[in-house]
């Protein structure tokens, strides 16, 4: 595919005896802002670290922009660019000089340095700061700096792992806003544990867990599905076993909360589903006395995934 930026293909990492990383495949496409998401140890940070060539895999094959990275790392890593959780800044140095020192890393001819260093600069909001020694900027700042160095090659692919972690609200909004306007040019992998940065800002999502993908789907197909698939707290005076209520045509999944209540999750919602659901409560004589709607968040779909209850909520869709 023309547009294909990333190609990860049967991809295993191996630390001695532990499978990091279990036949992970997946693609990124420019235009595409992939929100990265996996508890701690779940092999998301390996995977990332692989395709930014900074850790060899154990087999499997990983192409960018079609070049394999493998046979040629150098062709392939100049289309990268790469910000860590940790920053790698130099925090002696002034704006201007670290970035200059990171595109002649990049060999951005000496002619052209000024010039990306400028429009790094201005993309990443640090148009003031050029003479400012790094180590006197606030961490929102630093992390624009890191931003600036892993985008000032222009490459086709950025990798962002955490770029948010530890701003406040508004760099948070910020930095949210930086990443929307450099997907709209680029491929950018976002790695993130904060649920509401993927709907604010990725058009796809996927979900690692154990070293597998679990889950891959287009942001816009999530949320019509957390539009569509509802919780309903469902309190009775005479209240059914919980296997009576989970034999009832239309309910995915019902659960015993400690209120006493039942939750349950409804098959997308439809209104003859809530009328069945009173009519056999009449019929049985449970007497129903509440059913209160409580919408799916992308959190509660993110533990369900995680906690092997995904079939409950979604079903995993891989994109072509």
């Amino acid at each position: 595919m023309e547009n294909r930026l990333i190609e990860v293909k049967n991809l295993y990492r191996y630390y001695s005896k532990q499978c990091a990383v279990n036949n992970v495949n997946f693609s990124l496409n420019k235009g595409e802002i992939l929100g990265f998401l996996g508890l701690n140890g779940a092999g998301k940070s390996t995977t990332m670290q692989m395709i930014a060539g900074n850790l060899a895999p154990s087999s499997g094959e990983i192409f960018i922009s079609g070049i394999d990275l493998k046979e040629q790392p150098k062709d392939a890593k100049m289309r990268l660019g790469f910000l860590p959780e940790q920053p790698p800044l130099y925090h002696e140095l002034s704006v201007d000089e670290y970035l200059t020192y990171c595109a002649k890393l990049h060999r951005i001819a000496t002619s052209k340095v000024k010039s990306a260093v400028d429009t790094a600069k201005q993309r990443c909001g640090l148009g003031q700061t050029g003479q400012r020694l790094i180590n006197n900027l606030s961490k929102g700042y630093k992390q624009r700096v890191g931003i600036a160095q892993a985008i000032i090659h222009s490459p086709e692919v950025i990798i962002l792992d955490e770029p948010t972690v530890g701003l406040d609200p508004v760099q948070i909004m910020e930095i949210r806003k930086l990443i929307t306007e450099l997907g709209q040019e680029h491929g950018v992998i976002l790695s993130t544990h904060i649920l509401p940065e993927v709907q604010a800002t990725c058009t796809h999502v996927q979900v690692i867990h154990q070293g597998q993908l679990i889950f891959n789907a287009q942001v816009s197909q999530l949320q019509t599905n957390i539009d569509n698939v509802q919780d309903y707290v469902l309190g009775f005076r005479s209240p059914p076993k919980l296997k009576e209520l989970l034999e009832l045509n239309g309910v995915i999944h019902a659960e015993l909360e400690a209120s006493g209540k039942f939750r349950c999750h409804f098959e997308n919602n439809q209104p003859e589903v809530l009328s069945y659901i009173m009519q056999t409560s009449l019929n049985r004589d449970w007497e129903l006395i509440e059913m209160t709607p409580k919408q799916q968040s992308l959190e509660q779909i993110f533990v369900d995934l995680v906690s092997g209850n995904d079939a409950k909520v979604l079903m995993q869709k891989d994109r072509e």
